[in-house]
C-alpha cells in the first residue's frame, strides 16, 4: 500500500515558536479556526499576543481576556517532555496528514507511542459502549482485515466496540484518540490498553496535558477521529449515539461513511440502519471498505483549509489596519443569532472580506461570535448568559 505522508510539509518550529503556538492555542477564546485567522492577520503567534487584549477590547469584551502565560506554557512543554510525549504543530513531520486537511486542524497536539504510524492510511471503528458479543467478534475480524492491509485503526479508546477494535489492531498498528490530556487514561479500566497503545501504537490528543476530560469534551474528541481517517465504520450505534456524530462530522469533512447493519429489533443497530437509509456505504466485510477507499489512496494529501499556519514569518509585515467605527458597527449590525456565511457579510455589507475577517476576530475573542465550521458565523444571544 503506497506511502501516503505529505510531501510538501518541511516546517518546524523553533522553541519559541511552539512556546508562543502553545501560549496563543491555550488563551481564551482561541480555538483552531481563530489561531488560523490570527496568524492570517499577524503573521506570526507573537505579534497575534500582542494583539489580544485589542481585539478583545474592540470586540465587546465585558472583561480582560485571559492570556496564557510563557511560565504555564513552558511546564506543559516540560511536563509532555518529561512524560516520552511530542508536542507536535500542524504540517510538522509527525502530524497526521489526513488531520492536516481537516477544515480548523488543531494547531498543535499531543501524540506518543509508534510515530511510523502517522504516515499509514486510517480508518476509523466506532460503536456502542456495550456492543453486543456477536458486534464485538465482527469488530475484531474487520480491525484484523484492514490492518492486514495496512490500514491503522483509528478509534476512541471507549468502552465496547471501540475497546474490541483496538486490541484486534494491536499488532499491525492502532491510533486512540483521547478526550482528556493524553495522560488521561479513560475508562480506568482500559489502563493496560493504555499503556500498550501508548508503545506499539499511537495515542494522540489536543487537550492540554493533565486535564482531565469532561462529557462536552468527546463531541472534540469525535471530531478529531474522523479528522485522521479516510473513512468511519459505525457497528452498533444507538439514535442518540456519539459514533453517529462521528459519522455526521466524517461526512461533513468529505470523509467516506460506513456502517454495519444490525437487527432491526436490537436498539444498537437503529443508528446503523438509519446511517444505511440515509446513505451510508454498507459493510459486510473489510473488502466493502478497501473497495472505496483504493481510490482515494492514488489522490495526493494536502491541506486545504490551513495555508495560514505553514508559513509564519518572524516579522509582523501582515498587522492590519485598525478597523472604522462604522465598518465595525456594519458588520455587528449583519450578524444575528442564526448563522450566515462570512462571505455574504462582506457582499451586505460592502466591507472587504480582510476587514470583515478582523472585525469577526475581535468579536470572537470578546466572547461574542459562535463558529459553527463551513465558514458560518453567528452573535452569541447575550440573553443565553454565554
Amino acid at each position: 500500500m503506497a506511502d501516503h505522508a505529505s510531501k510538501g510539509r518541511m516546517r518546524q518550529l523553533s522553541d519559541e515558536q511552539r512556546l508562543d503556538w502553545l501560549r496563543l492555542i491555550r488563551s481564551d477564546n482561541v480555538g483552531p479556526a481563530t489561531f488560523r485567522d490570527l496568524l492570517t492577520h499577524y503573521g506570526s503567534a507573537s505579534a497575534a499576543l500582542e494583539a489580544l487584549p485589542h481585539l478583545s477590547r474592540s470586540g465587546g469584551g465585558r472583561r480582560a481576556i485571559r492570556i496564557c502565560s510563557s511560565e504555564k506554557a513552558e511546564t506543559e512543554l516540560e511536563d509532555t517532555k518529561r512524560a516520552g510525549v511530542s508536542l507536535v504543530a500542524l504540517d510538522e513531520s509527525d502530524y497526521p496528514p489526513w488531520l492536516a486537511a481537516a477544515d480548523a486542524a488543531p494547531p498543535l497536539i499531543t501524540i506518543k507511542g509508534n510515530t511510523d504510524l502517522v504516515s499509514r492510511p486510517m480508518v476509523a471503528i466506532v460503536g456502542s459502549r456495550n456492543g453486543s458479543a456477536i458486534g464485538q467478534k465482527f469488530t475484531r475480524m474487520l480491525a484484523g482485515d484492514l490492518g492486514s492491509q495496512g490500514f491503522v485503526i483509528a478509534s476512541g479508546m471507549a468502552r465496547g466496540i471501540d475497546t474490541a477494535a483496538h486490541t484486534a489492531a494491536l499488532e499491525r498498528g492502532t491510533l486512540a484518540v483521547l478526550a482528556g490530556g493524553i495522560d488521561s487514561i479513560y475508562p480506568p479500566e482500559n489502563a493496560e490498553l493504555y499503556e500498550t497503545i501508548g508503545t506499539s501504537g499511537l495515542l494522540l490528543s489536543e487537550m492540554p496535558f493533565g486535564y482531565r476530560q469532561r462529557g462536552q469534551d468527546f463531541p472534540r474528541r469525535n471530531r478529531l477521529i474522523a479528522g485522521v481517517s479516510l473513512g468511519v465504520v459505525v457497528i452498533e450505534a444507538a439514535n442518540r449515539s456519539g459514533s453517529l456524530i462521528t459519522a455526521r462530522l466524517a461526512g461533513e469533512m468529505g470523509r467516506e461513511v460506513f456502517a454495519v447493519p444490525g437487527n432491526p429489533l436490537d436498539p444498537r443497530a437503529a443508528g446503523t440502519n438509519k446511517l444505511l437509509r440515509d446513505g451510508a456505504g454498507l459493510v459486510t466485510s473489510a473488502d466493502d471498505i478497501i473497495e472505496v477507499l483504493a481510490p482515494i489512496l492514488g489522490r495526493e494529501i494536502m491541506p486545504i483549509n490551513n495555508a495560514a499556519l505553514t508559513a509564519e514569518t518572524a516579522s509582523n509585515s501582515r498587522v492590519p489596519t485598525d478597523i472604522d467605527q462604522p465598518d465595525r458597527e456594519k458588520v455587528v449590525n449583519a450578524l444575528g443569532t442564526s448563522p450566515v456565511d462570512i462571505d455574504e457579510i462582506a457582499r451586505a455589507t460592502g466591507i472587504s472580506a480582510r476587514h470583515v475577517q478582523i472585525v469577526l476576530l475581535e468579536l470572537d475573542l470578546g466572547g461574542r461570535l459562535q463558529r459553527h465550521g463551513h465558514q458560518l458565523v453567528s452573535l452569541i444571544d447575550p440573553d443565553n448568559g454565554d
